[in-house]
């Protein structure tokens, strides 16, 4: 199947790019945000929530002038649908990666040392969703044939996330040196803010298998 722009708009095709370009990063600061965390690297984890902020509110902007270009200029009428929907709930990820973030500066849970691997590994699976499914966006607009590919890779990493997820929140729940019930809750919380990122991915990459389906037909 040919390229979704050919014969389009360079500047449109661009512009999501470039969009794309930021959800990726999201992912990425988001992975390195929560391990400075954990790993105490409070200086560094601020550095990383203050520019997941400013990154999300670029992407915001970025979204909305691709939105206004494709009514304005009636690009792409027949699939504009389909890349606004597209674009929509590539938002959502990027607003779980500021937010997540943002809990732990606000609520600066105490990670105990036996926590910490799970942590660390549930936010790069989390991480590494939001890199299969920004490669299936990719592949939606390039090359069609793909998009299952990085579809499945998302799929094995939201799955291995609630894995490691379960297994953390067993480790707190049965741990005798968490004392308070509170804190354990407090583990299970951001355990799910972390996986959160993935069960986000994983749904925007569901779409995108419906919407390649369509564009097959």
């Amino acid at each position: 199947m040919p390229n979704f722009f050919y014969n389009k708009s360079k500047q449109l095709e661009a512009e999501i790019d470039g969009y794309l370009d930021r959800v990726s990063t999201a992912g990425l600061i988001f992975n390195e945000g929560v391990k400075a965390y954990v790993t105490g690297k409070r200086e560094k984890f601020e550095k990383n929530v203050k520019d997941i902020s400013v990154l999300e509110s670029d992407a915001d902007n970025v979204r909305r002038d691709i939105k206004h270009k494709l009514y304005t200029y009636m690009l792409i009428p027949e699939s504009r649908g389909d890349v606004l929907g597209i674009l929509e709930t590539l938002d959502d990820i990027v607003d779980v990666c500021e937010k997540a973030l943002e809990q732990f500066s606000i609520e600066t849970p105490e990670i105990r040392e036996f926590l910490k691997t799970d942590f660390i590994e549930l936010a790069e699976l989390s991480s590494k969703t939001v890199e299969e499914v920004v490669k299936a966006a990719r592949a939606f607009f390039r090359e069609i044939e793909m998009v299952s590919n990085y579809v499945n890779k998302v799929q094995f990493y939201e799955h291995e996330a609630d894995n490691v997820e379960e297994q953390l929140k067993r480790k707190a729940f049965n741990s005798d040196e968490i004392k308070h019930f509170s804190k354990k809750v407090h583990m299970r919380y951001f355990a799910e803010k972390i996986a959160e990122v993935s069960d986000v991915a994983e749904s925007v990459a569901e779409r995108l298998s419906v919407y390649a389906i369509k564009r097959r037909i």
